[in-house]
């Protein structure tokens, strides 16, 4: 009897023990996967260094400096100021008669390079068209001469005020070529050719650059040449000939948009 009691005894107390283990085997595995965190979408992140054309970023330079190379696209306005004109016909001055030339508009794409912070070159390329007229003196009113386009490059050395500020105004000094291409006489008083030889002079300008956002620019710049014009017409048989020369002295305006590289 006494056997038996000791031995339901130990059955009990190893119920006892291991019912405990059992029970937290039995919830442990449920309640891991009950409490497990969701997992949060990513978001597709944005390759180390990349910046939009249209952005300015951390890695955006701010300002121009050494080694900065821009292109701009400007519209430039073109107005002779046709300054001490003298006009003669068949060799005889005529006095008080003088040359008149038409204002024009036309793009200009223009090419910069800063070969220090405050110093840069650029290149201007656009050609106009201008209407040219004689009046005055024994010409009387308005003489219609002819048309002709100009081509006038121009390389300017320029020293900017604020290198690595998005304002950056600029002055600069410089020498202009100019060509005469696809000359037209209007046929007045019988002239049927039209020439001009090739001309040049200096150059002053000034103006800003503007920094809008990323590496676009905006730019204002205003140039005054110093050039004279020497040209000529003449009916066919060459019999009547016409030779002026006019200081054309051009204002060019300009206004645009830049890109740096």
């Amino acid at each position: 009897m006494k056997k038996m009691r000791n031995t339901a005894l130990a059955a009990a107390l190893g119920a006892a023990a291991v019912a405990p283990v059992a029970g937290h085997a039995q919830t442990a595995t449920p309640s891991a996967y009950v409490n497990a965190p969701l997992a949060a979408p990513v978001a597709p992140s944005r390759p180390h260094g990349h910046c939009g054309i249209f952005e300015t970023c951390a890695s955006t330079k701010i300002g121009l400096g050494k080694g900065d190379f821009m292109i701009r696209l400007s519209a430039v306005g073109v107005l002779p100021e046709d300054r001490d004109s003298k006009v003669w016909l068949d060799g005889k001055a005529l006095p008080g008669a003088h040359i008149k030339t038409t204002n024009q508009v036309m793009p200009e794409l223009t090419f910069e390079y800063f070969l220090t912070d405050n110093i840069s070159l650029d290149l201007i390329a656009t050609s106009t068209r201008h209407e040219v007229a004689g009046e005055g003196g024994a010409l009387g009113g308005k003489t219609d001469v002819g048309s002709a386009w100009v081509l006038p490059p121009t390389i300017t050395a320029a020293w900017h005020f604020r290198p690595h500020k998005r304002l950056n105004p600029y002055v600069g000094v410089g020498g202009t070529m100019m060509w005469f291409h696809n000359m037209n006489a209007s046929g007045a008083l019988g002239l049927t050719k039209l020439n001009s030889g090739f001309t040049g002079g200096p150059s002053i300008n000034a103006g800003v650059d503007y920094q809008l956002v990323g590496n676009w620019f905006f730019n204002f710049d205003v140039k005054q040449m110093f050039v004279r014009m020497h040209a000529w017409a003449e009916n066919g048989s060459e019999t009547t000939k016409v030779r002026a020369h006019d200081s054309l002295d051009p204002t060019v305006v300009s206004a645009g948009i830049a890109y740096r590289f």
